[in-house]
């Protein structure tokens, strides 16, 4: 056969590919009768050379030891290929790439049953720095996955924290998803075809869904519902005010819909009970806190570097700050600063110098980031513009600052840079800006809100385990003897009763 398709007699280099490709020289050699064929063919030189280096005679040779038979093989030019398992112990330790600390996996546990049944309603209450949003997204996940194609909306009010969702998001998602999914933004000046959004996670602004449906779009909420399978609130205390109920209520039309808030202050007030339990009657009542060992969750977290330990001093107590003790009073009994006292105070000439020599102590203590919270936009400018003018590194943000210019502050603050920086703000940073390098907070704008005066603090009291540092700074004109405002472990209880 070989000769017709060959056109005449074989021979030479052909026959020699042709042999190669038929013959299976490893399945020969391995046999006994294979072996006795390819030696009865080879020449007496050729064998005489074979038993040289086998070390005998091997004709009719029918057993055949282990290495002579790899001699064999080496003498006909077969390389043996040997796959070399990788060591592996008998046991070993696998980390997820996103995974979740211990109390976030059992907050998640909690949350999975409340959401999946009756009024398909909790918050998941975490102090700040501890991973709400990480531990949200494992359920945002769980969500996507069970109902496919289906919709997560995610509420929130500020730019900051409805880009820390989507990035959020896309890296949860990458590890943890099962499909392609959307990610639709719909805050300023973005806004998705909502018609056609069917399988994602929708990023909503408060203020843009408000718009929407007050001026071009009444209906687009409860047209979304249908395909709304999880809504997810940040900021929860926030969702009783009557213009963002109405969004959150219209996504919720269709029954099989959950609605997830994420605080760490689930309470509106201070000290309005009424209020407070508006709000937790409008998540059923239901509430996923921290589940840790020992009696208080915070001191546990600090004590094991989820969190910073803050370290409060007051400025208002400081010797030459010119305040009546008819001021002090009022500002102790009221539920907020009042407006006049508050422009009267960051304005003066006492205020601001005690301000600044707060902010000095600290970078002259070694904190390279100082976060400073203004009264007012004037009062900030006019803090940042003195610091500079003695030399410090500083960078003002209000919400008059314009993106690229905020942006900017932002980023050379959360640099590794040594030089150190203080950043002055007004009404920007209180949430959605996490800065774990921050290790002092000014909060010298005045204020009665627990929830205010929670978020300006939370954001220095991140610990080494999320990036932090173990202890930080936190000097305010805030009376720390007044319940919650001195112990972050008091202002996160606060608001237990309501729940219960």
């Amino acid at each position: 056969m070989l000769n017709a398709i060959f056109g005449g007699r074989i021979g030479g280099s052909d026959l020699r590919r042709v042999v190669q490709n038929l013959v299976d020289f490893d399945v020969l050699l391995a046999e006994p009768q294979g072996r006795r064929l390819v030696l009865r063919l080879i020449p007496d030189q050729k064998r005489a050379e074979l038993e040289d280096r086998v070390g005998r005679s091997v004709a009719g040779a029918s057993e055949w030891s282990e290495s002579e038979v790899r001699r064999l093989r080496d003498f006909f030019g077969l390389v043996e290929e040997r796959i070399v398992p990788p060591a592996m112990p008998p046991t070993n330790t696998i980390t997820p790439v996103y995974g979740l600390f211990d109390h976030q996996r059992s907050a998640v546990r909690k949350l999975t049953p409340l959401l999946a049944h009756d009024d398909r309603r909790a918050v998941l209450h975490l102090p700040t720095g501890v991973g709400k949003t990480r531990t949200a997204m494992h359920v945002v996940a769980d969500s996507l996955r069970a109902h496919e194609p289906s919709v997560v909306v995610w509420l929130a009010s500020g730019r900051e924290l409805l880009e820390q969702a989507v990035v959020a998001f896309e890296e949860a998602w990458t590890r943890l998803g099962t499909r392609p999914v959307d990610i639709g933004a719909m805050w300023g000046d973005r806004m998705p075809d909502l018609e056609t959004f069917s399988d994602g996670f929708l990023a909503v602004g408060l203020a843009k869904g408000w718009a929407t449906i007050s001026r071009t779009d009444p209906d687009w909420a409860a047209r979304m519902s249908k395909r709304t399978r999880l809504v997810v609130f940040d900021e929860a205390h926030q969702s009783i005010a009557r213009t963002y109920r109405r969004i959150t209520e219209d996504l919720m039309l269709d029954y099989r819909c959950a609605l997830l808030g994420l605080t760490a202050t689930p309470g509106r007030t201070w000290a309005d009970i009424d209020k407070d339990g508006e709000l937790a009657d409008f998540f059923s009542g239901n509430k996923v806190t921290l589940e840790v060992p020992g009696e208080n969750p915070i001191e546990y977290l600090i004590d094991h570097g989820y969190l910073a330990r803050p370290n409060f001093r007051t400025l208002l107590s400081r010797p030459g700050l010119d305040i009546t003790a008819n001021e002090r009073a009022r500002i102790a009994r009221a539920l907020e600063i009042p407006h006049e006292i508050v422009t009267a105070l960051s304005m003066s000439e006492q205020y601001v110098s005690a301000v600044l020599g707060a902010i000095e102590e600290l970078l002259q203590a070694d904190h390279r980031r100082v976060l400073v919270f203004a009264a007012s936009v004037q009062h900030a400018r006019m803090l940042s513009a003195i610091l500079i003018a003695r030399d410090v590194r500083s960078q003002v943000v209000t919400g008059q600052t314009p993106v690229r210019v905020r942006e900017h502050a932002i980023r050379i603050f959360k640099s590794d840079d040594e030089t150190p920086m203080v950043l002055v703000n007004f009404g920007v940073l209180t949430t959605g800006f996490d800065a774990p390098r921050a290790s002092a907070v000014v909060i010298a704008r005045p204020t009665q809100s627990l929830v205010l005066f929670s978020q300006m603090v939370g954001r220095a009291i991140r610990g080494p385990k999320a990036g932090g540092t173990e202890t930080c700074e936190v000097v305010t004109v805030v009376d720390p003897s007044l319940p919650g405002f001195g112990d972050v472990a008091a202002a996160f209880l606060n608001w237990e009763d309501v729940w219960q």
